[in-house]
């Protein structure tokens, strides 16, 4: 089992690295190999719309959005991290997510995700709740914690006095590690996946 942890913040090692981390480490110890994706720091094109994905089978602008798809038939699970910017995620992994899922959403499908994200004050729960509304409408169990998944601090050093925060971090990862090994067990008892109908897209025109 593996899972992809996603750092959208532009600082390498700052506080959302420091939260996936302590995701991570949970998840080592329950026997779940895992990898951080840096998004870096150039700029991550928006989605234009254009759907050349449906034909070419991959997004038309070659970044870090199709790296990430190419992982994702080699993992069970996914994270997507993400610093709080005016109650938001972060622009480059508001982009990413918005190509990422247009472009590749039935590769992630039944894989369990989660949200984090990491703030100096407040806007938190926004972010949080943005970043999961990608999970929700591509099939994808969105995994808990003892509180949303949070962690609090202006610098890395900060964001580890956050005790709440760091074990919030834990409890995701032993959610996460406890849900993919259910999964797996169902599969190799034979249940059956979900099944899913043909998409019946209605717009709300008259």
């Amino acid at each position: 089992m593996k899972v992809l942890l996603i750092n959208g913040s532009p600082h390498r090692a700052g506080c959302t690295y420091t939260a996936l981390r302590e995701v991570e480490k949970t998840l080592h110890k329950r026997g779940v190999e895992t990898e951080i994706f840096w998004i870096g720091v150039q700029p991550v094109q928006g989605c234009i719309a254009c759907r050349k994905c449906f034909s070419l089978g991959k997004c038309v602008f070659d970044d870090a959005v199709n790296t990430i798809a190419e992982k994702a038939d080699g993992i069970d699970g996914l994270v997507v991290g993400s610093p709080v910017y005016y109650a938001g995620a972060s622009g480059q992994i508001t982009a990413l997510m918005d190509r990422l899922m247009f472009s590749a959403s039935h590769r992630f499908a039944k894989k369990p995700a989660a949200a984090v994200v990491s703030c100096r004050r407040g806007g938190a729960s926004a972010a949080y709740d943005q970043l999961n509304k990608y999970f929700g409408m591509n099939n994808m169990p969105i995994v808990p914690s003892q509180y949303w998944n949070q962690i609090h601090g202006n610098t890395a050093e900060e964001a580890r006095k956050d005790l709440e925060g760091l074990q919030t971090m834990r409890t995701l990862g032993e959610n996460m590690a406890w849900l993919l090994k259910c999964i797996e067990t169902g599969r190799n008892a034979g249940i059956d996946e979900p099944y899913y109908e043909e998409r019946q897209p209605t717009n709300f025109i008259r």
